[in-house]
């Protein structure tokens, strides 16, 4: 899945994503451990591992979109 970062807090590397389908997904500092994602920008197009699904919907994992 992919989105875009609409809020970002450097000091407690939380926030939020907007998905391609419109739904707002917020994420804590735990989505960010063990990528390489360190600091993220409104706007930044970002890849998303994800749980759950409907309500239960959550993010599990944050990562930067690569080109081939």
């Amino acid at each position: 899945m992919q989105a875009t970062v609409s809020r970002y807090d450097a000091a407690t590397a939380s926030g939020a994503v907007l998905t391609d389908t419109g739904i707002e997904l917020p994420f804590d500092a735990e989505a960010l451990t063990g990528t390489p994602v360190r600091l993220l920008r409104l706007g930044q197009r970002v890849r998303l591992t994800t749980t759950g699904t409907g309500a239960g919907l959550a993010i599990a994992e944050v990562h930067f979109i690569t080109l081939p």
